[in-house]
């Protein structure tokens, strides 16, 4: 569970971060919108929908983990597999658009053309996906060993 909480809070920190800095006067109508309307997403993708995105998916996974004593395991599992899968889609359209020739690196995170951070968000996420799917995988076959253990005794 360890790995999980901690790439989750990477993910939920990076992830709103990343939506609030958005919003953050001069980018609102500056490097973001350049992105989006330099990759011809902007025609597809209304601007507000990637910012509200990766807000919400950072303070689902920010809540879930600060409210997590409160929050039957079960439906921990499942906010942060949720806004893991949520990040799979963004992450997919900034590597798009750091691939794009029409958007120049000064208007990309760190002026790096090269889409590393969202290859990492990316592979972050699947990761999270992956260590839960094999948690929820080992606590069904500990239910079913104690289950044929119970009828035994």
């Amino acid at each position: 569970m360890k790995p999980i909480k901690l790439i989750s809070w990477f993910l939920g920190i990076g992830m709103f971060l990343f939506g609030i800095l958005k919003v953050i006067s001069p980018t609102i109508h500056g490097w973001f919108t350049v992105q989006m309307t330099n990759s011809g997403l902007a025609a597809y993708i209304p601007i507000g929908v990637g910012i509200a995105g990766e807000i919400a998916v950072g303070t689902a996974l920010l809540l879930s983990l600060l409210i997590d004593k409160n929050l039957a395991n079960k439906k921990f599992m499942l906010i942060i597999q949720l806004a893991s899968a949520a990040i799979l889609p963004m992450m997919a359209t900034a590597i798009y658009v750091h691939l794009q020739p029409n958007v120049p690196a000064e208007v990309l995170p760190l002026k790096i053309k090269s889409p590393f951070i969202p290859v990492f968000f990316l592979l972050l996420a699947l990761t999270n996906i992956y260590l839960i799917q094999v948690k929820q995988k080992t606590l069904i076959m500990q239910k079913a060993r104690l289950s044929r253990i119970s009828k035994i005794v």
